[in-house]
Parts: C-alpha cells; sequence; structure tokens
C-alpha cells in the first residue's frame, strides 16, 4: 500500500512499548500473620507452580479474598502479591492464543483489584500520630499512611510511586471520624491495563485510545467516613509519547468500563498530568488519537494513478530539459525561463513524490518534514515566478518586436532572470517563515492549513495567474494591432504568434491546473482531472516547445538516424 497521498489531498488539507513482564519465581508460600493469633494459609495449588492455570489462579483469589487477619506485615503482604500478579502474568502470557475474551479479562483485573485492596489495608496499623508503610514490587508499587488522634501534622507528605504521586487532605478527612483517625493506601500498577484496556473507555466518537499512564488506585482503608473534604490530585507520569493531536481525558474504573465522571485534567504538559477527582476509585490517563481510516479502494487508485502520472510527468520534464539543452534554437528564442520552470517544477514534483512514498519516515522528524514543505513551497512557487518571467518577454517582444534582441542584451540578461526568478519565491518563502515559523510540517509535509498560512502560497500564485491574465491580454490586443503594420517582416510576425499561442497554452496549463485543485473536494472526477494535469505539465511543455516546433521535430530526426545508422554499423 503507497504511503502518503496525492497534490490534491495535501491542498485539502505509545512512547509505547510494551510494560516487560518480569517473571516473578512461583513458589508455595504459607504466610502466618505476626500480629494475630489466627492462622493463615496461603498456597498455590499443587501442580500449579509451573503453569498457572485460569482455576489456579481464580483459587489463590479467593484464598486472598477470605484472608481474615486484620495486620500483616509487609514481607507477608508482597509475598502473596508477588504470587498474585505472577499467575495473572501467566494468564495473560497465554490468553492470546486460548479463548481468554475481554468478559474475562475484566473478572480478572477487578478481582485483583479487590485482592491488592485487601492485602494492602492489612498493612494499616493503629497509630496516635502518624505512621506510613512503602513497598515495590515489579508489578506493583504501594504505599500506605495513617494518622491519629494526637497527629501534629497539617498536611501529610504526598504520597509517591515511580511514574504517579497523589496529594490527598488525609487530616480533615480524620477530623470527621469519630476515632480522628484515617489512613490512605496508594498503588500503582505497572502491568493492570493488560488487564483493564484503554478501549474499554467508551467514547461517542471514533478514536484511538492509549493509556499513557500506570494503572493507580487510592483507598481509605479501616476509615469509618470516607467523604472527602475536598478534590484529591493525582500527578500522573506519561509513560508513552504524547501525540500532539490527541487528547487526554482522567478516567476512573467502574466494574466494566472507564468513565471520566468526577474526574477532570487541571493540568499538564509533554511529561506529565494533573487529574482531580472528587472521589476515590482505581484511575488512569487515557489519550484519545483520531482514528486513521482504512484506504478506501478509490483512494488506493488515486494513489497509483498518482505515481504513474508523476513519474510519466517526469520523464517528459526531463526530456524537454535535454532538448532545450542539446538543440539548436534560433537566434531570436529565449528559453532561460523555460529552462528555469522546467527544473523548478521537475524538482518540486521529484520532491513531493518522494516525500509521500516515504511519509511514514519522513513525519517522526518534524524539522525534517517542516524544511521539505518549505523547499517544495518554493520550488513551486519559484516555477510561476518563471511563468511570469516568460509572459513579460513574450510582452516585450510583441510591443518591440523590431528591437527584442539589443533590448535583452541591454536589460534582460540570463544572469539577471535568474536573480529575480528565484529570489522573488525566496522572499516569499522567508517571509512566511518569519510570520508564521511553525506553518511547514503538515500531516502530508506541506503547508498547514490552519492560522490561514496557505495563503502564502496561494496569495503568490494568484497574483502571479492575475498578472498573466493582464499581460496575455495586453499581448493580444497588440498582436492586433500590429497585425495592421504592414512594416512589420511577415516570417517575425508569424514566430510572434506561434509564441504567443504556445505560451498562453503554457499559462492555461500550468496555471489553471492549480486552480482546478481548489474546487475537488468530494468529487473524485475532478481529483483525476487535476492530478492527470498537473502532474503532466512536464508532458505539455515538451509537446508545446519541442514536438511542436518543426526545427526541433528535424533534429530528432537526425538524432535518430544517426543512432540506428550506429546500431547497424555494431
Amino acid at each position: 500500500m503507497l504511503e502518503g497521498g496525492t497534490i490534491a489531498d495535501v491542498l485539502h488539507g505509545k512512547r509505547h512499548s510494551a510494560l516487560a513482564v518480569t517473571d516473578i519465581s512461583s513458589t508455595y508460600t504459607t504466610v502466618r500473620p505476626e500480629t494475630t493469633s489466627a492462622s493463615l494459609n496461603i498456597t498455590l495449588q499443587k501442580g500449579c507452580d509451573s503453569q498457572t492455570s485460569r482455576g489456579c489462579f481464580q483459587n489463590l483469589l479467593d484464598q486472598i479474598e477470605n484472608i481474615t487477619a486484620q495486620v500483616l506485615s509487609v514481607t507477608d503482604v508482597t509475598s502473596i502479591l508477588t504470587m498474585a500478579f505472577n499467575a495473572s502474568e501467566k494468564i495473560l502470557a497465554t490468553s492470546s492464543s486460548s479463548s481468554a475474551n475481554t468478559t474475562e479479562l475484566i473478572s480478572y483485573g477487578n478481582r485483583m483489584l479487590k485482592a491488592s485492596e485487601i492485602l494492602i489495608s492489612t498493612l494499616v496499623k493503629p497509630t496516635d500520630t502518624n505512621d506510613s508503610v512503602s513497598f515495590t514490587l515489579a508489578a506493583v508499587e504501594g504505599q500506605v499512611f495513617m494518622v491519629g488522634r494526637n497527629v501534629t501534622l497539617h498536611k501529610i507528605p504526598r504520597l509517591d510511586t515511580t511514574n504517579s504521586s497523589v496529594d490527598i487532605d488525609l487530616i480533615g478527612i480524620a477530623k470527621n471520624n469519630i476515632e480522628r483517625s484515617a489512613s490512605v493506601a496508594f498503588m500503582s500498577y505497572n502491568t493492570m491495563e493488560n488487564l483493564l484496556k484503554p478501549n474499554l473507555f467508551n467514547t461517542p466518537n471514533d478514536t484511538n485510545k492509549t493509556m499513557i499512564s500506570t494503572v493507580i488506585s487510592a483507598t481509605l482503608p479501616k476509615t469509618n467516613n470516607t467523604e472527602l473534604t475536598k478534590p484529591v490530585n493525582f500527578t500522573l507520569k506519561h509513560i508513552r509519547e504524547l501525540d500532539p493531536s490527541g487528547s487526554l481525558s482522567c478516567v476512573y474504573w467502574n466494574v466494566s468500563e472507564w468513565v471520566v465522571d468526577g474526574c477532570s485534567v487541571l493540568k499538564t504538559n509533554s511529561s506529565f498530568t494533573v487529574c482531580s477527582c472528587v472521589h476515590l476509585s482505581t484511575f488512569a490517563l487515557i489519550m484519545q488519537t483520531p482514528s486513521i481510516p482504512l484506504p478506501s479502494e478509490s483512494d488506493s487508485l488515486l494513489d497509483w494513478l498518482n505515481l504513474v502520472c508523476v513519474i510519466v510527468g517526469l520523464v517528459f520534464f526531463s526530456l524537454a530539459l535535454l532538448s532545450f539543452a542539446f538543440c539548436q534554437w534560433s537566434p531570436g528564442v529565449n528559453n532561460v525561463a523555460r529552462v528555469n520552470l522546467c527544473m523548478s517544477l521537475l524538482l518540486a514534483h521529484l520532491l513531493f513524490l518522494l516525500t509521500q512514498q516515504f511519509l511514514s519516515l519522513i513525519r517522526r522528524h518534524q524539522v525534517l518534514c517542516a524544511v521539505i514543505s518549505g523547499v517544495v513551497h518554493f520550488l513551486f512557487l519559484s516555477g510561476f515566478v518563471w511563468m511570469f518571467i516568460e509572459a513579460v518577454l513574450l510582452y516585450i517582444c510583441v510591443t518591440n518586436l523590431s528591437r527584442i534582441s539589443s533590448k535583452k542584451r541591454e536589460v534582460l540578461s540570463s544572469g539577471f532572470l535568474c536573480v529575480i526568478g528565484y529570489t522573488v519565491a525566496l522572499v516569499v518563502v522567508g517571509v512566511s517563515v518569519g510570520l508564521v515559523p511553525d506553518g511547514y510540517g503538515s500531516e502530508h509535509c506541506w503547508i498547514k492549513r490552519d492560522k490561514g498560512f496557505i495563503w502564502s502560497f496561494l496569495g503568490p500564485v494568484s497574483i502571479i495567474l492575475a498578472l498573466n491574465m493582464i499581460l496575455f491580454i495586453s499581448i493580444i490586443i497588440s498582436l492586433s494591432s500590429t497585425l495592421k503594420n504592414l512594416n512589420a517582416e511577415i516570417s517575425q510576425m508569424k514566430q510572434t504568434k506561434t509564441m504567443t499561442f504556445k505560451t498562453l497554452a503554457q499559462f492555461v496549463v500550468l496555471g489553471c491546473s492549480w486552480i482546478l485543485g481548489f474546487f475537488t473536494n468530494g468529487s473524485m472526477e475532478l481529483e483525476i482531472v487535476f492530478l492527470i494535469l498537473n502532474s503532466q505539465q512536464g508532458t505539455f511543455i515538451f509537446l508545446i516547445y519541442c514536438v511542436l516546433n518543426n526545427e526541433v521535430r528535424q533534429q530528432y530526426r537526425n538524432c535518430f538516424r544517426c543512432l540506428c545508422c550506429g546500431l547497424k554499423q555494431h
């Protein structure tokens, strides 16, 4: 499938690395709480140590949910969590080739959240002042902060994990409790998105959803009155690259889907986002980006047609340049404008074609994309400037037939024309960059259409086309007047009429095709006509100035005869 698009398309214009699954060795584990007399045995069933099945995993979660111990040590909690997450990772490793579906994964995710909250709640111990407990595992990080009735803090410290943090008014919550105590448990899950997938965030628009933060969970264990005194702020570090075209949503898990109720984005930058929520739950940050529609058959047809037509046009541009360079022309013919016109358009079409074919690679480097769009802008504009210069030369020729040779030598030298032909386009591009520095580098590596920046191209083109139209009207009026002057040489008059016809045909082909390009939206037929006319500019120039020129045709015949004679001799 071809990348990119056609010129008509352009006119109308996770950091993703799966979190590594750490292999936490499964072992038979018996946990005995230090602070309770009840015996607690959490073990994997026999035969589950080598390969965890769904039955083994569910049995393990059943044991955790049936824990009755009120307090466990950090070592005990981390041992059980290690066992549980290791089992869930083995389930995920086989789910792609098994019958596990979204409903099952949601069920496993809900049970893992419940098991984790049960276990972390056992780290809460009575305290008169304040206390904290934290742990870090490959799959999950956790922190518990507790305050008692004699706490001297006015505000508890921020609870931090590697990729997230939380600010909560635990002191205010404690004051609203009869015991004048409260505790908060904060957990950050590194692999939970594999169970609670971001596409479970239902939105009205068809968008791609990417989770760009770890899944976090905040609860108030062993706290009677859990009403928040003020919104809680979560700072979530971006674990994947932020797409400038995407939108961010702070979401929380509601049994079977991600929803935004009660949560909002407080502030964001390229590295992190702060979410504000009026309740506690399990949270994440999901980025929505526009879905890229699959290319239709008509799009594929246009892409292939564009490729073939542009290549054909480039071949004829090359043939025209070779003809201008190596064929002998009449003394009165000035090909400087045509040569530079062909060079500008050949390079513009070639660069544009290569850019669209390798668009997926180029677009990763925004600076390169912007530079390419600026160069293409310059080349196309210079093509129009050279077309205008040719019209000016023709106007001088018509109005001053008898002195055109001396006039060109005195004023319109080749060097002077080259300075004008490229400086005007360069100045336009320079001013455009100065006024709107980020105007280049659209999705197709062309001029961006927002802020009206597209008029940095359309404006000069419209002016040149208008001036050319005025010149051609003047030329036709002047020719009509000169035809009545019998003192003019008949051969010179005939040559001038021919040049006028060819230049006018060139103006129609090169100029009107671009005008047509801005009326093609929604019409495949007009797009095809525009594509053919625009890509075959080189073909028309070759036909008009080379094939329709008797002297050049004769030189082609001589060249072919010499070539054929040489082949026969060999």
